[in-house]
Order: C-alpha cells, then sequence, then structure tokens
C-alpha cells in the first residue's frame, strides 16, 4: 500500500484531485489531499503573512501528524515549489516525488524567477488590488481562491536531500504549449538519467481533463531505464486554467 500526499496548484485546494484520489483509494492506497494555508473557503488567516515557508509546514504537519513514511509526494504547477522543500526536510520520509506539470525548482530559484512572461504579466496584473494576494483569472472553478503573493517570490533553499529521493519523475502537459512555462524544463529533465518524464497531451489540468491517465501514472511501478514514458490520453480540447 503507498501514501500519497496531493498538494494542488496556485489559487485552489484539495478538490483539484476530486476525479484522482477515489481512483487511488479504490486501489487500495492511501490519499491526504491538502488545501495550503490561505486557500481553504473558510480560512481566514492573514494571507500577507503566508509565504512558500508556510506551504511547506502545511505538508510537513501532515507527515508529523499521521506518522507518514515511504510517501508519494505530488505536486501541481506551483505545488512542484512546495512538495521540492517539503523533499528536502522531510528527514526521508518521502520515497517518490511526482511533479504534475508543476516547477522543479533549484537550489535559489523562486517560482517567478523560473515562470515566463505571461505568468509574471499575471501574476502582477492580479495582484495590484491589495499587493498581497493575486486574483484568479476570470471565468473557471468558482472555488478558486486569492493566492498569498509572497508564496511566488520567495526562493527556495534546499540542502540536497531532495536529491536522494529515489524516484522522481515529471509529467508534462504538451495540450498548452502556447503557454507552458515547462518546455525548457521538461527538455532538461528528459536528458537527466534521474528522472522519469512522462507526455499527457492535456491542458494544464490534467487531474480534472483525464483523471484515469494520471491516476495511471502515479499507480505504475518500477522505472523506466531510458529515463522518459509516453502515456497516451483521450482528453478533451485542453482548459486554460492557470495555476
Amino acid at each position: 500500500m503507498t501514501t500519497f500526499v496531493l498538494v494542488p496548484g496556485g489559487w485552489k485546494g484539495a478538490w483539484v484531485y476530486d476525479g484522482v484520489a477515489p481512483l487511488l483509494e479504490r486501489a487500495g492506497h492511501t490519499v491526504h489531499a491538502l488545501t495550503l494555508s490561505g486557500l481553504g473557503a473558510d480560512d481566514d488567516r492573514a494571507t500577507a503573512a503566508i509565504n512558500l515557508d508556510t506551504h511547506v509546514d502545511d505538508v510537513l504537519r501532515v507527515f508529523d501528524r499521521d506518522g507518514l513514511t515511504d510517501v508519494t509526494l505530488v505536486g501541481h504547477s506551483y505545488g512542484g515549489m512546495v512538495i521540492t522543500v517539503a523533499a528536502d526536510r522531510a528527514r526521508g520520509r518521502v520515497s517518490r516525488l511526482v511533479y504534475l506539470d508543476a516547477f522543479v525548482p533549484r537550489d535559489g530559484e523562486s517560482w517567478w524567477s523560473e515562470t515566463n512572461e505571461f505568468f509574471r504579466e499575471l501574476i502582477s496584473a492580479g495582484a495590484a488590488d491589495t499587493g498581497n494576494t493575486v486574483q484568479p483569472t476570470l471565468g473557471g472553478d468558482p472555488r478558486r481562491r486569492p493566492h498569498p503573493l509572497a508564496t511566488f517570490f520567495q526562493r527556495v533553499r534546499l540542502t540536497g536531500e531532495v536529491d536522494r529521493v529515489a524516484r522522481r519523475e515529471f509529467v508534462y502537459c504538451a495540450g498548452w504549449e502556447d503557454r507552458t512555462p515547462f518546455a525548457a524544463q521538461r527538455a532538461r529533465l528528459a536528458a537527466d538519467p534521474g528522472w522519469l518524464v512522462h507526455d499527457l497531451p492535456t491542458g494544464h489540468d490534467a487531474m480534472g481533463e483525464d483523471p484515469e491517465a494520471v491516476a495511471a501514472i502515479l499507480l505504475a511501478e518500477g522505472e523506466n531505464p531510458l529515463g522518459r514514458a509516453v502515456i497516451q490520453s483521450t482528453a478533451p480540447s485542453p482548459h486554460r486554467a492557470l495555476a
């Protein structure tokens, strides 16, 4: 039995995994889908004080509370920043990292430094009203919440422990190539024998578009010695949701 901890991307909560979590549980696994600080529907914490470290602490608190070990830690989009630092600080309790179309930062990098100009403009416009949070884009799921601005700017500080995680995987969503900030990252990781890279033809929110394909990746056992795999999907036209 595997223990999965699922971390959402920006503006979103545990609900983004509603299509995936039951598939994992049906296969006999334990699933913890998280909503990070400041992003819950009834969360009234001061978002100006929330940064990346706050969200990392959210993850590690679940590890400590439930005594989790041998964890498969999954992050979508911005959630890649969170799971990277959490794994670095988890004292060997993470056995697998899965980045679902997510940022894979190196020491000293931030979400802001690694994203593209499209997203920098989106963040700047979304933060103009308060300077503390970034409003979600118009349209999309009404459950999205304003996202704490500081989380996008804080640089990660890594000790190198994250590189000791035995299994590291990146899922590249190819259905929004006009906007994705992950093309160069995909190329870098695909050339690294320590990584397994999967390609999905969905838009950015693969968990909603094709939860079966995402669950299949998460349930796969073993590693591909070539360091890459292609997962085919019959997903609908890609969404333009951003995180």
